[in-house]
């Protein structure tokens, strides 16, 4: 199993990497359909923790690199942290609560997965917010009602779905608050990390039940997290990503944004057709 999740790790982060994507958008279906193998009654948590945990990893070195280039809105992304903290804790409860199933799980991610595409499919062009970033322009200032609106609604999803919420954040910032695109990011990332810190947390603490073995897909666990599966998915999919990077500056960005809406078109039909 080790192996496996090295080799999955490793893809996620390349194909990650390769679309400008999270890693969650990757890693949660993934690892849905593992817990699922391994006979878990409630893969949808253990699948939403723990994809939320490799999430963690990916958003914390994006923050470390936005500081190497002086790029992190220190202020705004933990301010969009602290209310994407509340929205991921009061999401928590619905994922915890009866609620809340694995249909349900299906549903909202199938339904991001159809969101994503659409996204991709709609960036074919630059917007005038874009072609401005590379004037490089004075930034728009970012307000706390606005950080509470994009920061509850981020959280929220990221909580049910098990995504870091940046592909929903960064256009409500850009299209609808009118922050410049890159900046939109960069306050993305800090948030992410604030809030998927909190909800990590809250998920360690939780007592879940295991399959019949006594385990989830590795022993190592705390709480809904399966730290092996983290640890093995995690870490390779940095190596993977890096070389991914690599690879979407020598692919032309119109066969990015059709190979990633065909890919999250077939993710999200693969799903639905658990149901």
């Amino acid at each position: 199993m080790t192996i496996i999740l090295l080799i999955l790790g490793l893809i996620a982060g390349l194909i990650a990497g390769i679309f400008g994507v999270g890693g969650g958008i990757i890693f949660t279906p993934v690892l849905f359909f593992l817990f699922e193998q391994a006979g878990m009654s409630n893969s949808v948590p253990w699948a939403v923790a723990s994809g939320l945990m490799c999430t963690w990893i990916t958003a914390l070195a994006s923050v470390v690199r936005q500081y190497n280039q002086q790029h992190l809105f220190l202020k705004e992304g933990l301010l969009l942290g602290f209310f994407g903290a509340l929205g991921i804790s009061l999401g928590k409860w619905v994922l915890l609560s009866p609620y809340y199933s694995r249909t349900e799980f299906i549903i909202v991610f199938s339904s991001l997965l159809f969101y994503s595409a659409v996204l991709m499919f709609m960036r074919g062009r630059k917007t005038e917010i874009d072609i401005e970033v590379d004037k490089d322009v004075s930034f728009q200032s970012f307000s706390p009602k606005q950080a509470s609106i994009t920061g509850l609604i981020g959280g929220g999803i990221a909580s049910l779905a098990g995504v870091g919420g940046g592909g929903t954040m960064v256009p409500i910032m850009n299209l609808f608050f009118k922050q410049y695109f890159r900046k939109a990011v960069s306050i993305s990332h800090l948030g992410m990390l604030t809030m998927i810190t909190v909800g990590v947390l809250q998920l360690m603490t939780e007592q879940p039940e295991l399959n019949g073995a006594g385990q989830s897909l590795t022993k190592w666990t705390l709480g809904y997290v399966d730290l092996g599966a983290v640890n093995s998915m995690g870490w390779t999919a940095l190596l993977g990503a890096y070389y991914g990077a690599w690879l979407n500056h020598k692919i032309p960005r119109h066969y990015l944004q059709l190979g990633f809406a065909l890919l999250a078109l077939v993710m999200g039909t693969r799903l639905l057709l658990t149901l």
